[in-house]
């Protein structure tokens, strides 16, 4: 995978071996080499935003509670150190807001990050009002950031109130999808790698491809071959360290 490093994003942080979504794998994964971060976010209320890929913390904190449920002060005290897949050794990890995590970012100008809005948030808030309150935040470090979303309505709103980047993370792979692809026109398109046919190439846009989730070296190398532009990987440090040995 020799000089495809810069062509890696790191999955919800370095989330093989720290928790996912924690400023922790974040920046195990800058330290890795990784100069890309994809990291999820809930809106908690309007304004407030949080990296979480679930809208409970029953798998990364082994605690049956709602976010949209809970309060401030249950909220300070969660521990997002996913104590099932990785015991307790990096507890405790609070959750980290979204501001704080792009301001810690900003730290590292060539660090560019995907900003992953969840539907749970769109659908319990609804879409407007959390697109209200998320874009503001976003277009202040607009030039490390890239809004993505499985929501193409979400993703309509942001192109039609701001310039920041978006990427459409696709639930199919399909001519309806890469219609409404062509009509959107996203600087990113962004698909699961086991959607896409094996040996053809992608289909041709306005846009660079990323897949999900690859964490072999091989196949890395394969879906580059095919024009895939990014790779989105939750084992980051390892494809880097690979990348100087896989040809």
């Amino acid at each position: 995978m020799n000089n495809y490093s810069t062509r890696l994003v790191a999955h919800r942080g370095y989330m093989e071996l720290y928790p996912e979504n924690s400023w922790r794998g974040i920046q195990a994964a800058i330290e890795s080499g990784a100069v890309w971060i994809e990291f999820d976010i809930q809106m908690y209320k309007p304004g407030q935003f949080f990296l979480l890929h679930d809208a409970d913390f029953q798998r990364t904190a082994n605690a049956p509670l709602a976010l949209f449920d809970i309060t401030e002060s249950q909220l300070s005290h969660i521990s997002i150190h996913e104590p099932e897949r990785l015991g307790e050794t990096f507890r405790p990890e609070p959750i980290c807001p979204l501001e704080e995590a792009l301001t810690r970012l900003s730290r590292y100008p060539l660090v560019r990050t995907m900003v992953e809005i969840k539907a749970e948030s769109l659908d319990h808030w609804g879409l407007e009002p959390v697109m209200q309150s998320l874009l503001p935040v976003l277009d202040r470090f607009k030039a490390q950031c890239v809004l993505i979303s499985f929501s193409i309505d979400a993703l309509r709103y942001a192109k039609q109130h701001s310039d920041l980047a978006t990427g459409w993370v696709l639930r199919n792979y399909d001519p309806s999808s890469i219609t409404q692809a062509l009509e959107l026109n996203p600087q990113y398109l962004i698909c699961n790698h086991t959607k896409l046919p094996q040996h053809d190439l992608p289909a041709a846009g306005p846009w660079r491809w990323m897949l999900y989730d690859i964490t072999d070296p091989d196949q890395a190398v394969h879906w580059m071959r095919q024009g895939i532009d990014l790779i989105e990987t939750r084992d980051v440090g390892k494809l880097i360290a690979l990348s100087g040995t896989t040809g």
